[in-house]
């Protein structure tokens, strides 16, 4: 098992935010966290990401708990790619993505003639070869999150860690992320787990035959998992969000069926 956590639980301030969560996924599986602001998707990354560490409950990857692991021991097994990232210096692109091998060489050690191709290959991989030797300051916030994603790529890590990954993208390079991200889960068997408020992303990938699990946190603490196609429905998005919506199916030109949501209104009324 790549990721397991069992019944965590975390309070700010004694207000509970996540009330026993257990989830768990495999080599070759995705997990989507949904919910509202302020719902525990970011404090949840965190607690795996061991930025948070007074939970109760227990998380592990690769079996190991990750309250007993240094921070170099955690960074060769999760790899991360933040919702915001602001540069410090302008270093070129591709010496950000060589920062990713850090966690394999340390901090004090020299890139070595693998690391180098390694982080090349994740470059190619993520095809971002043309603006390799740019100055990161100079990019924009789209290209940044495929810098980001190519450095994740390039520290090996059999867990990647994405908060909401797409939020500045446009239009075709949210798609063009959602495609890379599935090829290495489909063919690298890397792990993912993924906070997002595009409800169509879990549904996306199940309909590219991704093991993908939904997490909806709820305010007040409370969790439902299942399937996409099980957890996306009308009945819940007008529990958990108060928005009256269609799930419909759609067949793609590739013949598989696709799950899309239509918004008919919301269930709100003003100032609530």
């Amino acid at each position: 098992m790549i990721l397991q956590i069992d019944n965590l639980s975390f309070s700010y301030d004694n207000t509970p935010l996540i009330s026993g969560a257990s989830l768990s996924a495999d080599k070759g599986e995705i997990i989507c966290l949904l919910g509202p602001n302020g719902s525990g998707k970011t404090t949840l990354l965190d607690c795996i990401l061991g930025f948070h560490r007074n939970f109760s409950g227990s998380i592990k990857v690769c079996e190991k708990n990750i309250l007993t692991l240094s921070r170099p021991e955690l960074a060769k097994l999760v790899s991360y790619v933040p919702q915001v990232h602001i540069p410090a210096f302008p270093y070129t692109v591709r010496e950000v993505v060589l920062m990713g091998r850090t966690a394999q060489s340390g901090i004090l050690g020299a890139p070595c003639d693998e690391d180098f191709e390694i982080c090349d290959s994740s470059i190619a991989r993520i095809g971002i070869e043309s603006f390799a030797d740019k100055p990161y300051t100079a990019l924009s916030g789209g290209e940044r999150k495929l810098v980001l994603l190519a450095r994740a790529l390039a520290q090996k890590a059999p867990l990647i860690v994405l908060d909401e990954p797409t939020s500045s993208l446009d239009f075709k390079n949210e798609f063009l992320f959602l495609e890379i991200l599935t090829d290495l889960v489909c063919n690298d068997g890397i792990s993912a787990i993924m906070a997002t408020h595009a409800l169509q992303h879990p549904l996306y990938f199940e309909s590219q035959g991704i093991e993908t699990k939904a997490v909806m946190l709820c305010r007040q603490g409370e969790i439902r998992v299942g399937s996409p196609g099980e957890l996306i429905t009308p009945k819940t998005l007008l529990e958990v969000y108060g928005v009256l919506a269609s799930v419909q199916e759609i067949q793609g030109k590739d013949g598989k069926t696709v799950r899309t949501i239509a918004v008919l209104g919301n269930d709100i009324k003003q100032g609530e």
